[in-house]
């Protein structure tokens, strides 16, 4: 990637919350270049690489290495329309649908909507003894939310994919964002219980568990797509500091649709900051650069890595189910994957997902019924002999012997009265 390097998440665990950086909105206009990308006619794509806030791009820690304090607000807003949602161009299918009737329940850090762009569409779905997940300390899941499903607002460049589905939140973190197996399993057992038709997981393990695997199988076999980040948002490094590859859980399930992130203009992140993906990749999305709300009434955000693509092909997907709702969990993706902007790097894995054609396009037709062999005609079997028959053949020869003396009479008369001959009469006597 070219320009700034990419931002990545300074977060107790090391395992959830790429960086929120407040939006610098127009005022960004002199931070780094960013790759050209397709932009609509009348808008414009936000530049990415806005200056932090004091104090965010260095978390301040406590003694047993939690953040020292909540996200702070931002006052920045943007009137451009940020890059993924103009290189993804969901506003042709709104028409078509914004995602109603459907459910997207958020595994992460919880999900706090103080500026209301989820308002009448955000039900809490509390664990047993797990956090509040009306709170969201780190302000990680309230950005994936707003990725989603953020409504649009009259002034503001910025709006979710499917900006009128639901959102189910539901917390799996403590309230630093370090995620837990345990909670991740009950979060993903009660998102299937309540309806979510999908399930977006912000956050990435090392490893999987016995329960995790469960509930993923319980949750797919209810119908629920899940998606999840194919890599953490900061990359896991060995003992001399070098970022190593390695499966990210639970992408690394096969019921699971594994997501890389893109860079701005859809190249693969490149550069020091790069987290490397060792496990599958089903698709990509934009995931760097992303702009999005955080909890706090006001400013957007910027953040980066594999979670926020995650939330795109959500997003996404929640499009297709508004607007195709008897899909089901395989259709879905099937219908994702095969309508993937396809590139001979595998790395993208089925292609860099695209929300307009996974919705239009128009559903295979069916097999056609095989052809039945027409039989080879059959000749009528012969009528057996009959007496009938004989009897009119034998009519027929007679009547051909009569006409046939009748012609030859006719024929010799006349040559026997020319010579004189008479019938002779009987003597009297």
């Amino acid at each position: 990637m070219s320009g700034a390097p990419r931002v990545r998440a300074v977060v107790a665990g090391a395992l959830v919350a790429g960086l929120l950086l407040p939006v610098a909105g127009t005022a960004a206009a002199d931070g780094p270049a960013v790759p050209a990308v397709p932009v609509a006619p009348g808008t414009t794509a936000a530049p990415a690489g806005p200056d932090a806030l004091p104090g965010v791009s260095q978390q301040r820690r406590d003694a047993s290495g939690r953040p020292a304090g909540c996200l702070p607000p931002s006052g920045k807003g943007t009137q451009l329309t940020p890059w993924p949602q103009t290189f993804l161009r969901p506003d042709r299918v709104w028409p078509l649908s914004r995602g109603e009737g459907v459910t997207v329940a958020v595994l992460g850090s919880g999900v706090k909507d103080g500026g209301g762009l989820l308002a009448g569409r955000l039900d809490p779905a509390p664990l047993p003894g797990g956090p509040d997940p009306a709170q969201d300390c780190v302000g990680h899941g309230t950005f994936l939310a707003g990725l989603i499903a953020a409504d649009q607002r009259e002034g503001a460049g910025f709006a979710g994919l499917a900006p009128r589905a639901r959102i189910l939140a539901v917390s799996v973190t403590n309230e630093a964002g370090t995620p837990s197996a345990e909670l991740l399993a009950q979060g993903i057992t009660t998102a299937a219980d309540r309806g979510a038709r999908i399930i977006s997981i912000g956050v990435a393990l090392p490893n999987g568990t016995d329960a995790l695997a469960a509930a993923v199988r319980a949750a797919r076999g209810k119908g629920a797509l899940i998606v999840a980040p194919a890599a953490p948002d900061t990359a896991p490094t060995d003992a001399s500091g070098t970022a190593k590859p390695g499966p990210a859980y639970p992408a690394a399930y096969p019921e699971v649709l594994a997501v890389r992130d893109l860079a701005p203009g859809g190249a693969l992140p490149d550069g020091p900051g790069a987290v490397p993906v060792g496990g599958r990749v089903d698709l990509a999305a934009p995931g760097d650069a992303v702009t999005g709300p955080g909890p706090a009434p006001g400013g957007y955000y910027t953040g980066a890595g594999p979670s926020f693509a995650t939330a795109f092909v959500a997003g996404s997907a929640a499009l297709v189910l508004g607007y195709r709702p008897d899909l089901t969990a395989d259709q879905l993706t099937d219908r994702l994957e095969t309508t993937a902007y396809r590139s001979p790097d595998p790395r993208y894995g089925h292609g860099t997902v695209d929300p307009v054609a996974a919705v239009t396009r128009l559903p295979a037709p069916a097999p056609a019924a095989p052809l039945a062999t027409a039989a080879a005609p059959t000749m009528p079997p012969a009528p057996p002999p009959s007496d009938a028959g004989s009897l009119a053949s034998l009519v027929a020869l007679a009547s051909l012997a009569v006409i046939a003396l009748v012609a030859a009479a006719g024929a010799v008369a006349p040559r026997a009265h020319a010579r004189g001959w008479r019938a002779g009469r009987a003597e009297e006597g």
